[in-house]
């Protein structure tokens, strides 16, 4: 079976395009830079160079596919042109599932974010039935759930698309922006991460990127057409993500609570940073105020749906950690 892959350079599209590659899948790879690509390196990977932007080359790359994973996506903090993130996140969703209509594919597994279901502070635990909320703290989120209505349209004519829900997701593979969790372990192995936002008490959800490829591939194969699952993991406060990650590590630093004013002003001065010299801010007020709510997900739907039974944080962060303290030399997806 042939199956076309968007985002096949990125963290869970690496991951994804070499496990369908592995499992006797033909994969079509879509990718834009020849170094990124060199992970993809694999008899049962098809490399094609292009943008989900440019209609003509998805076109081609998706030719002759039975089924789409959509995994491209526009996953930074911040964008001199915010509407580039919607021009990525929502016309490139559009390009890939009209080429993919027009090319006789059966099904999409399309990539959102648990971050579009909003904060659970007044709800318990989100689920995929939470009402979306009116805004959003960053234009990524708001993106994504444009692209999740504008695929229930699809899915009302007809078009068998799934959608998947990623969490927090972390683990070995390419250490880009969407592997945000990871690199924050690294950094607190290295000794160079020692706060905490808020008090300590803010929940997150953190998935291991093997659970979140196993989940796609599931949505793939057991998923119902315009249905939507979460993707996630362990629900963990600051505190206790810190606390078990050191306790896997055999690292335990002192950390240091930073308010959420203080966090904000700090944030506020990354940005004017970012005026001058045009470097994307390492964080923006939007991201502090978000990390100041819980983001608590249920995974009872993909659990009874698609058996999907993710592994605990320590599990997938001790498999992590060797890979950091190996040098990240040890990968093999």
């Amino acid at each position: 079976m042939k199956v076309f892959v968007t985002g096949a350079t990125g963290f869970i599209g690496s991951h994804l395009a070499l496990k369908l590659a592995r499992s006797g899948y033909e994969v079509h790879a879509l990718y834009r830079d020849e170094a990124k690509a060199a992970v993809l390196r694999h008899p049962g990977i098809r490399l094609f160079k292009g943008d989900i932007l440019d209609y003509e080359s998805v076109a081609k790359a998706v030719s002759g596919c039975t089924n789409v994973f959509h995994t491209a996506a526009f996953a930074n903090v911040w964008h001199r042109d915010k509407m580039q993130i919607y021009r990525l996140n929502l016309e490139g969703t559009m390009n890939v599932v009209r080429a993919g209509i027009y090319s006789g594919v059966q099904r999409f597994v399309c990539t959102s974010t648990a971050g579009a279901l909003g904060v659970s502070d007044q709800s318990g635990c989100c689920d995929e039935q939470t009402p979306r909320p009116g805004n959003f703290f960053i234009d990524y989120e708001c993106s994504k759930a444009i692209m999740e209505s504008s695929l229930k349209a699809f899915s009302a004519a007809g078009v068998l698309t799934i959608t998947v829900s990623p969490t927090r997701v972390y683990g070995p593979g390419v250490l880009s922006d969407s592997n945000g969790i990871t690199r924050i372990m690294k950094k607190y192995i290295a000794g160079n991460w020692r706060v905490i936002p808020g008090d300590g008490s803010s929940i997150g959800n953190y998935v291991f990127v093997d659970d979140v490829v196993d989940g796609h591939i599931r949505a793939l194969e057991k998923g119902r057409p315009g249905e939507h699952y979460i993707l996630g993991g362990s629900n963990l406060t600051y505190d206790e993500f810190f606390r078990q990650l050191a306790e896997v590590a055999g690292m335990k630093y002192t950390m240091f609570h930073i308010p959420v004013p203080i966090a904000e002003m700090a944030a506020y001065g990354m940005m004017l940073i970012t005026a001058v010299t045009g470097k994307p801010p390492l964080i923006t007020p939007a991201l502090v105020r978000k990390y100041n709510h819980h983001w608590c997900v249920s995974g009872e739907k993909a659990a009874a749906e698609l058996n999907y039974h993710p592994v605990d944080f320590k599990t997938g962060a001790a498999v992590t950690v060797d890979w950091l303290k190996s040098g990240c030399k040890t990968w093999q997806p």
